[in-house]
């Protein structure tokens, strides 16, 4: 069985249901953003929390773009690009490229910033600091490349992608299990790899005292919670600091997971909680399950979505919004347990992101960026 480690799960209601939009939530739309502006395959919506007012997206292809956060803005600006700026030889298309990024929280002081992106020979995730220029913040200075960490990849898909600083001050990245089908080499429950997992580690690349496999000699140092399949999209409440995933399913469950610390969240044994492929080492195990899945009959790739904490429209405080890349459907659910609220559909949609404010946005991987309303 898919045992719960105690309080765990305090608080949500695990495997909440699907509703139809009937509980005052029919009026969220998302409405078009910033009309003027186009972009090539987004990923990635977020802001450098230094009070411009800027937001960035970044384009799976390599390069980052910038625009002021205005609804009449007509251009957006090119703030990075890869082929300039980085040492290693770049890898895109399928589920490769640039994939992630994160503003040091003290941006506005330091002027670092951390990707997260595919390269090859060998094909690997790279983690890497760039800073910008001590007297301009939009541009970004030559040769500035620090690579904290890399890692090997097993096959093209399952990158995961997603790295983001948590409260605590510390960047938290998201690893998929290398790739294919089914986790064949059973990464995800592997503690020496570093797939299949969220990892944890300091701004320079070092590794938090605190993190939870330090004195275990069986596991990396790195890691923060095992069992992940495929953490595409994550984010951390603001009133919280939950930390709230998105795990791509493999071929009967997309599911919603609350990432806490030490956790196992049950791939390859388990997907969501459907058994999968159990072994002998599956019942000396502790698991922790979803907080909410769905079939394949509304989806087959979660995008892991955004707790609402804006002040534009209070009806939405505390809910969580996610998404599902390939049929477009999208919900919202409240992060202190319930239903799942069955909202409009987008095309494509592939992250959700906030802005300085906590206003919340969904990007379609068509190029449009739309905004969670209330009517």
């Amino acid at each position: 069985m898919l045992k719960a480690t105690a309080n765990l799960t305090k608080g949500l209601l695990l495997l909440g249901i699907l509703s139809a939009a009937s509980d005052g939530f029919a009026e969220v739309l998302f409405k078009p953003a910033f009309e003027s502006l186009k972009f090539n395959a987004p990923v990635l919506l977020t802001h450098a929390g230094d009070r411009s007012n800027r937001l960035y997206v970044v384009e799976q292809g390599g390069q980052i773009r910038v625009f002021d956060n205005r609804r009449d803005v007509k251009k957006s600006d090119v703030f990075f690009d890869i082929k300039q700026h980085s040492t290693s030889a770049f890898l895109s298309g399928g589920e490769q490229g640039l994939l992630g990024l994160a503003f040091d929280p003290q941006f506005k002081q330091n002027g670092y910033f951390y990707l997260n992106y595919t390269a090859t020979k060998p094909r690997r995730t790279v983690i890497s600091r760039f800073q910008v220029a001590d007297d301009d913040p939009m541009t970004v200075k030559p040769d500035s490349e620090t690579i904290l960490l890399e890692i090997e990849q097993d096959f093209a898909n399952h990158n995961g992608g997603m790295l983001a600083f948590g409260p605590d001050g510390h960047l938290y990245i998201g690893m998929g299990d290398g790739g294919s089908g089914g986790d064949p080499n059973h990464r995800a429950q592997d503690g020496q790899s570093l797939l299949g997992k969220m990892l944890r580690i300091r701004s320079d690349g070092s590794v938090p005292p605190d993190n939870p496999f330090v004195d275990d000699k069986n596991v990396r140092d790195e890691i923060w919670a095992i069992g992940l399949r495929n953490p595409w999209r994550f984010s951390f409440d603001r009133a919280t600091g939950a930390l709230w995933v998105g795990d791509v399913g493999q071929n009967k469950v997309e599911e919603v997971d609350v990432i806490v610390k030490g956790g196992n969240y049950g791939w390859r044994w388990y997907e969501g909680s459907q058994a999968y492929k159990i072994d002998a080492a599956t019942e000396r195990a502790t698991l922790i399950p979803p907080v909410f899945e769905y079939g394949r009959d509304l989806g087959q790739s979660i995008t892991g979505g955004v707790v609402y904490r804006g002040k534009a429209y209070p009806s939405l405080q505390g809910r969580y919004f996610f998404a599902d890349f390939v049929s477009g459907q999208t919900w919202s659910m409240p992060v202190t347990g319930g239903n799942a609220t069955i909202l409009p559909r987008l095309s494509n949609p592939s992250s959700f992101g906030e802005d300085e404010a906590g206003e919340l946005y969904v990007l379609s991987y068509s190029g449009n960026v739309f905004q969670v309303v209330d009517q």
